[in-house]
């Protein structure tokens, strides 16, 4: 049997995947019920806790942070100067785009690993050519 290629997850996934609310939470409900290896960003990771605390509380907030400790198969990338430099570089290549700083992150984080599927519902995670697994 041939092994899951891995994904990258953007905030907006882990997002609709744990807010039965949003528009999306089907798809990515499904997505996570057998998830390939994942991998994400420390600045994924803080966007989704700050959405949770703005959106609800800090429970909720809270349960995001355990949500993210508990999920074996995801591998968090770190986000240090090295990562800022290299994020900041790829912004100002797409700097017609709205792509946020996280986004761009996400981008080399992409780039480096080789990865060629992200789950998102923001198409400016696709620019650099990776596949979207996005709701349409």
């Amino acid at each position: 049997m041939a092994s899951k290629i891995e994904a990258y997850v953007d905030t907006p996934a882990f997002i609709a995947f744990l807010d039965r609310s949003d528009s999306s939470h089907l798809l990515f409900r499904r997505l996570f019920s057998n998830p390939p290896p994942l991998v994400t960003s420390a600045l994924v990771i803080a966007e989704g806790h700050g959405w949770f605390l703005r959106r609800y509380d800090r429970g909720r907030a809270l349960q995001f942070l355990q949500f993210i400790d508990e999920l074996a198969v995801v591998n968090v990338e770190s986000f240090d100067s090295q990562a800022l430099a290299k994020s900041s570089k790829l912004a100002r290549k797409f700097g017609d785009q709205s792509l946020a700083l996280a986004g761009a992150h996400g981008g080399v984080v992409m780039a480096e690993r080789c990865t060629t599927a992200c789950w998102s519902t923001d198409r400016h995670l696709g620019l650099t050519g990776v596949r979207l697994v996005i709701s349409p």
